[in-house]
């Protein structure tokens, strides 16, 4: 009999964290796992889900007014706020139910408390003080908003994890950051009507994507009236009598009921004691890991944000299913952590898988680009006057595709796609001999004959 009180212990309710517990106790251990907030994690309760639930929200607007070019006469429509939210919020709870239920299907003690580290086998239950022992541990604790302390009047701002809980929705808001996150919600925001500013240290928003897709994104986004301010940060935010006051390095002074900032994210890694179980971390409070999750010390295993390597829910399940196969089923297994689809939910919509141009020209010395600009069928009818961007990025030696990306409607359902694509390695030549479906958007990606340019040694030719 072991002496420990369970084989596994996982610090996190979280996506990574859940699958871990639940998979394992499957196998017949006996788990633990507990949780100080809500289960679901960021992405479940105050990430991707309840986002993509307000972009939805965000796009009526636009849905409506296209509908007279299709002959529909919309009558008079108005939103609520608090009407959203609390869908938003019974949808959560449902999904945090499901999370909870597949845990005690499995048989893993569900804890809702905070959970510390006393050594590298014993955790401490907070909310009891009871002390437990664990073979193994596995810390899953996610990350939070970077709250920029820096910032003169950062408190005054919110986070967004305060935007899904907001008790009224503002007429102005200013986000500072130019990531997905500040992206997205700059979208949401200005689809429901609120006046929305971006502001960004950089030169373009979207910095890790490719170029042709960053461009195509912003102008679309001002074209529609939201305003983007590069090259620019907040310096100080003040109180007012009519709402607040922001103070930027380039811009002046900008007015506004409420400030976001999304200025990146940090792992949670603080108070949980990893410094008493002897836990190496990095600069940042990520927690350092090797190739298979684990840890410098050998019983304790870290997934998902809280290890810094790729910040999304897929990476941090997949994760947890290398750490089952590693620590359960004598196969040690290694997350793969490349070719990752990606999908920014701004209006229009981001998709990408691979390579962008710029990366791939340091890594290959010859590429052909295809890449098609177009109004889509929709628009021709709405009198939108949206365009969408697709691009193919290929190796010219091996004519291997290295790099999708897409500019417009469902480009992420399209980028799911391609990652199947791109991982099973397939060549320009495979795109070539597939049938267009006609008439659709993504046919352009099978249609794209002849290359729009090529590159050489990092130069355009």
């Amino acid at each position: 009999m072991s002496s420990y009180d369970y084989d596994l212990f996982v610090i996190g309710g979280g996506s990574g964290g859940v699958r871990a517990a639940r998979v394992a106790a499957s196998l017949g251990k006996k788990v633990a796992i507990a949780e100080e907030y809500r289960y679901g994690g960021t992405c479940v309760i105050r990430g991707c889900v309840p986002k993509k639930l307000f972009v939805y929200a965000s796009q009526f607007h636009e849905h409506f007014e296209d509908a007279a070019g299709f002959g529909w006469t919309v009558g008079q429509s108005s939103f609520d706020w608090k009407k959203l939210v609390a869908a938003k919020d019974a949808e959560i709870a449902r999904l945090e139910g499901l999370y909870k239920k597949g845990l005690a299907g499995a048989n893993a003690e569900i804890l809702e408390t905070r959970a510390e580290l006393v050594d590298a086998h014993t955790v401490r239950l907070v909310k009891t003080g009871q002390t437990v022992t664990a073979k193994t541990i596995v810390v899953a604790t996610g990350g939070r908003p970077n709250p920029h302390v820096a910032l003169p009047g950062h408190e005054l701002c919110i986070s967004s994890n305060d935007a899904f809980h907001l008790d009224e929705l503002p007429k102005s808001i200013v986000i500072a950051g130019g990531g997905y996150i500040a992206v997205e919600f700059a979208n949401i925001f200005h689809g429901l009507g609120v006046a929305t500013t971006l502001i960004y240290r950089g030169a373009e928003i979207l910095s890790r994507f490719d170029e042709d897709l960053r461009r195509g994104l912003h102008e679309a986004m001002v074209a529609k009236g939201i305003r983007i301010l590069c090259h620019d940060t907040l310096q100080q935010v003040s109180n007012a009598e009519d709402g607040l006051v922001l103070e930027t390095l380039n811009s002046g002074t900008l007015q506004a009921d409420v400030v976001m900032l999304a200025l990146g994210r940090d792992p949670n890694t603080e108070g949980l004691g990893l410094e008493a179980a002897g836990v190496a971390m990095d600069e940042r409070g990520a927690i350092i890991v090797d190739d298979y999750s684990r840890t410098n010390i050998e019983n304790i295993y870290a997934l998902g944000d809280v290890t810094n390597r790729v910040q999304l829910t897929p990476v941090a399940i997949h994760e947890a299913m290398c750490f089952i196969e590693t620590e359960y089923k004598n196969n040690p297994t290694r997350p793969d952590h490349e070719l990752i689809p990606t999908a920014v939910f701004s209006q229009p919509e981001i998709g990408t898988v691979g390579l962008s141009e710029e990366e791939a020209g340091k890594r290959h010395s010859e590429l052909e680009v295809y890449r098609a600009q177009f109004r889509p069928l929709k628009a021709t009818l709405s009198g939108r006057p949206e365009r969408m961007i697709m691009k193919l990025i290929v190796e010219s030696a091996s004519r291997k595709v290295v790099g999708a990306h897409i500019l417009g409607h469902d480009a992420g359902e399209m980028a799911q796609l391609l990652g199947v694509t791109l991982k099973a390695g397939c060549t320009k030549d495979d795109f070539d001999r597939t049938m267009a479906l006609h008439p659709t958007a993504a046919e352009e990606l099978v249609t794209m004959y002849a290359p729009s340019y090529r590159i050489r040694d990092g130069q355009r030719l």
